[in-house]
């Protein structure tokens, strides 16, 4: 069973996030909601506050098969400056180990240079932070072991290539079809 890293920092994007928690645990996969501090309730850019099922302090993150970040302001921006957390992404992209950020989290991605050479999306106000990519206007779109997303109308087409990629192309059809997904 494919296990996700779901990372929550003050500030993301609730749909973004939440869309791709549940989209996963559909299709049979361990999602594990984290805090990207030390207090498990994480507010998000709409005011809505979720319980974490961890701190980044409890994470495991070899036993993560993807790390997924949502996007959200000021939440992109705090994620970008947890060290640990990026110490992390750098290791699981150096490893061809699955990495997802959607809406403006891939600028994060874009920093790091992992998307140089690499088809990426992200919300349009933050391609410019795409540093080196070959930018497209896909909902979501996967390279490598890099997945991105645009925004988050784009949340569902986002978690379902997730599940395409670490379950099934057939489990993610599936579940498009179980929820009647526009896409």
């Amino acid at each position: 069973m494919a296990k996700a890293g779901v990372f929550f920092a003050e500030g993301y994007e609730e749909i973004e996030a939440l869309t791709v928690v549940d989209l996963c645990r559909r299709a049979g996969m361990e999602v594990t909601m984290v805090a990207a501090g030390d207090d498990r309730t994480v507010t998000g850019s709409h005011n809505i506050a979720v319980r974490m099922d961890q701190t980044l302090s409890e994470a495991d993150f070899d036993s993560f098969d993807i790390l997924v970040l949502p996007g959200g302001m000021p939440g992109t921006k705090n994620l970008e400056s947890c060290e640990r957390l990026m110490e992390e992404l750098d290791r699981f992209y150096r490893g061809e180990r699955w990495i997802a950020a959607i809406c403006a989290a891939p600028s994060i991605f874009g920093h790091r240079g992992y998307l140089r050479g690499k088809k990426a999306t992200a919300y349009p106000a933050f391609t410019g932070h795409l540093e080196g990519a070959d930018v497209t206007a896909q909902p979501a779109v996967c390279d490598g072991n890099v997945i991105t997303g645009q925004g988050m109308g784009a949340a569902i087409a986002f978690g379902l290539l997730i599940v395409e990629k670490l379950v099934s192309p057939k489990a993610a059809a599936e579940l498009a079809e179980s929820i009647v997904a526009a896409v």
